[in-house]
């Protein structure tokens, strides 16, 4: 929700019982469409979630009752990605994701993408890169950063695309 002008979590905002009684303004999430009351339409943003393909890919074939291990260095990479609770507040504070969310993945899902880059035991790195290799991919952040202020869970999904353009730059 946009709760006094900040898209965050109703869940975790915290109104002080301190403070005399001020009027709180709560909207829907902005830019998007809105089912009923404050319920915004969320379909087309898990669309693009589900475009990026949020799962390990292996090109090897494995035991499905075997895990996949994984070091403490190459799990500790995964920090500060895998928490994302694809609550859209960074994608819909995002101005380049307003004006072009039926081609701009935003930053919520473009931090799920880099999730999976980053996880040493995914094998498909070169087709997850091979996807973003458009202008309206990680190239359509301009690096304004409100996704990183608005997220409620602390995590930065700028930082994510940054390294995403990394990734692109060297291959």
């Amino acid at each position: 929700m946009n709760i006094d002008g900040r898209n965050t979590l109703a869940c975790i905002t915290n109104i002080p019982k301190d403070q005399p009684t001020t009027d709180l303004v709560i909207y829907p999430l902005p830019h998007m469409f809105v089912v009923k009351d404050l319920v915004p339409d969320m379909t087309y943003f898990y669309k693009q979630y589900a475009s990026i393909k949020p799962w390990l890919q292996r090109k090897d074939t494995l035991d499905p009752s075997k895990e996949i291990l994984q070091s403490p260095e190459d799990r500790k990479k995964l920090d500060g990605l895998y928490e994302c609770i694809l609550c859209a507040c960074c994608s819909t504070a995002c101005p380049s994701y307003w004006w072009n969310q039926d081609v701009y993945l935003g930053p919520s899902v473009l931090l799920q993408a880099y999730r999976w880059m980053a996880d040493s035991r995914d094998q498909h790195l070169s087709e997850r890169l091979a996807q973003m290799e458009n202008p309206f991919s990680a190239y359509r952040c301009h690096t304004i950063m409100n996704c990183t202020r608005t997220c409620p869970k602390h995590l930065n999904p700028g930082n994510a695309i940054a390294q995403i353009k990394l990734l692109l730059a060297k291959n």
